[in-house]
């Protein structure tokens, strides 16, 4: 948190009333803004992180989508001849929705990162200041 008292004054115990009110109210100025500055930063952590994830969940959707075309494909290919055309079309389509599983479970790693959007270490930085002054409070 830093120093008390003001770099004029040599002993807290001869500092004024209103030195000291005074130096108190620039130091949790500075708290409160260096705190906001803590949860901006890392709310915009957690938002590139969901943006990401939601990234990822679209081209796992989009994957599974050439799947499904793939899997039609092996169907009427499987029709058309019953032979080494639609086991092609089949492995195809199989490749297809591995990709897209594993986009999938990338996509929702990435936003069960990012949940909950609670700016954590500002709150708990807060809290530690908190204890601190009540202690400096306290002596």
């Amino acid at each position: 948190m830093g120093d008390v008292t003001r770099a004029g004054s040599a002993d807290p115990g001869q500092a004024s009333t209103a030195e000291l009110v005074r130096d108190a109210a620039e130091q949790i100025s500075r708290l409160v803004r260096d705190e906001l500055a803590l949860a901006k930063a890392e709310m915009t952590e957690k938002g590139k992180r969901a943006g990401i994830g939601a990234g990822l969940f679209g081209g796992g959707g989009l994957i599974a989508l050439y799947g499904v075309a793939g899997l039609l494909t092996t169907v009427v290919l499987a029709l058309a001849e019953a032979m080494p055309a639609w086991l092609a079309a089949l492995i195809v389509t199989v490749v297809l929705f591995a990709v897209a599983a594993v986009l999938a479970l990338l996509g929702r790693r990435h936003v069960q990162q990012a949940t909950p959007p609670v700016p954590e270490q500002a709150i708990d930085s807060v809290k530690a200041d908190i204890e601190q002054v009540k202690e400096r409070a306290h002596r």
